[in-house]
């Protein structure tokens, strides 16, 4: 799969994902799908910090629509939940300054590894969409991006973290079975990436986040 397809694959489940909280105002089975959308946005930014030939502006460009999409996350979220939270940009952004500051701390990945979890610390005390998970996410798929046995057990190892003590404790334990399973499915698309960029679409993806949510608001009343 191209980065093209893998993004339009990210693009219409995330959409599913959405529809269904806009439809019903809970959780629903279209969550299900939406499991497999973060996984391969979180794969994307790590290809875009190895490819990309102005890392300012790539940061520019994710805390401009981190900014402008909170006003349509919010809108949107506050459908379903009362709960405070900053729309995936953020996480976005926060993942990309980790795998950045690790980077050039490369000759000192204790102190890397520190301020990557001090980060995804951050990212939950601060609300970011998927919190501290999200944070990680990327920066293994960034860390072990040329070992795919590696990617598999750290991406399945975060699942546990995430949906596990769930899985064990609630009277809900086939609901977190399934978002365990239909989120570890990203990994097949991301596995199959062929490191080729096929159509360019950047700016496509930043203005589908905020316009889509405005849409599902909008949705969400009739």
């Amino acid at each position: 799969m191209t980065s093209f397809a893998l993004k339009i694959l990210a693009c219409i489940t995330m959409f599913i994902d959405h529809l269904g909280y806009s439809i019903f105002h809970r959780f629903s089975f279209f969550n299900y799908i939406g499991r497999l959308a973060f996984p391969i946005f979180a794969f994307q930014i790590t290809e875009g910090f190895v490819h990309t030939k102005n890392i300012k502006k790539y940061f520019l460009r994710l805390g401009i629509f981190a900014i402008i999409s909170q006003i349509p996350f919010a809108l949107f979220h506050s459908t379903f939940s009362t709960d405070f939270s900053l729309n995936i940009f953020f996480t976005l952004l926060l993942g990309l300054l980790g795998i950045y500051l690790y980077e050039k701390l490369s000759s000192y990945k204790i102190i890397g590894l520190a301020i990557v979890i001090g980060i995804s610390y951050i990212a939950e005390l601060i609300k970011v969409d998927y919190g501290y998970w999200g944070i990680l996410v990327i920066f293994a798929f960034y860390l072990f991006k040329e070992n795919r046995a590696l990617t598999i057990l750290s991406f399945f190892a975060l699942l546990c973290i995430k949906y596990v003590p769930n899985l064990l404790l609630s009277n809900f334990y086939y609901v977190y079975f399934l978002l365990f399973l239909c989120t570890f499915l990203s990994i097949i698309p991301i596995l199959l990436y062929n490191k080729k960029q096929g159509r360019k679409i950047k700016y496509f993806l930043y203005f589908f986040y905020p316009v889509h949510l405005l849409l599902l608001y909008g949705l969400s009343f009739l």
